[in-house]
């Protein structure tokens, strides 16, 4: 995936979310590569460590702390690039968050907030780094979707539907650039064992504790084997198959019912 020929000068993996979750870990086995990594993210000491875990390990590694809904962040990660002589090879989007509760009783700057970062940012930066991929002829970008993108979700309403967004978006650019060298999987993870759920207040639901949880490191794995063999998806469990399947086969109406009353706020 990476152009062996140029990846000590030239080529760079971008990973959003680099701070912690899923971001974190996959941004850990695609070190692997001995590519370089730009971290993004917006813990700094977060980022910081996770560099000198990496560049203790052989994986040159730099960071650049930004929120990406503020006003200029693309140009920070296109500068960091720059200014080092990398271009981004493999872009991974990974940076996203969760809000948990009616969506009528939650504040609208936070949902609105919640689709500028799981869709526009996600979206600007796969749109940004591209069309550079394509003339290079090699590359690829790595989205973090989710099963919840093929449901509706009572209580976290905007967040399944920016998943949905997500898993549509990537399967899309996937039959799109179908033999230009380019690829774009989607990683479609459940349960993840991550503080994701605790922060947005969903991991105390009965939902989420019938449901199994997956560990970041496996998770983060079978997403970058299914990367490197340009697979378009990646549903890393046999149960979040099953639960993709179930949600395919059953009527919206009846699914949503069943979310609605697992997911209710306890």
């Amino acid at each position: 995936m990476v152009n062996q020929a140029n990846k000590a000068l030239l080529a760079a993996i971008v990973v959003t979310g680099a701070s912690s979750g899923i971001g974190r870990a996959i941004a850990r086995v695609a070190a692997r590569e001995k590519c370089f990594l730009l971290l993004v993210g917006r813990s700094q000491r977060a980022l910081d460590e996770l560099v000198a875990e990496l560049e203790a390990e052989g994986a040159p590694a730099a960071v650049v702390s930004v929120d990406l809904l503020a006003r200029g962040a693309l140009n920070a990660i296109e500068n960091a690039l720059r200014d080092r002589g990398l271009y981004c090879d493999v872009l991974i989007n990974s940076a996203g968050f969760g809000v948990f509760g009616p969506a009528a009783q939650v504040a609208a700057s936070e949902q609105l907030n919640l689709l500028d970062l799981n869709i526009r940012a996600l979206t600007e930066l796969t749109l940004r780094f591209l069309p550079g991929m394509v003339a290079r002829g090699h590359g690829g970008v790595l989205n973090v979707g989710s099963i919840a993108g093929y449901a509706a979700g009572p209580n976290m309403a905007v967040y399944y539907a920016s998943k949905a967004y997500v898993n549509s978006f990537s399967a899309a650019l996937a039959a799109e650039l179908a033999g230009t060298g380019v690829t774009v999987t989607c990683l479609v993870p459940g349960v993840v064992r991550t503080a994701f759920f605790e922060r947005c207040l969903a991991g105390q639901t009965w939902l989420m504790k019938l449901m199994p949880r997956a560990s970041a490191t496996d998770t983060a794995e079978a997403a970058w084997r299914g990367f490197k063999a340009g697979k378009p998806i990646v549903i890393p469990r046999m149960i979040d198959r099953f639960s993709v399947l179930i949600c395919t086969l059953l009527p919206t109406s009846a699914i949503s019912r069943l979310l609605a009353a697992l997911q209710r706020p306890r």
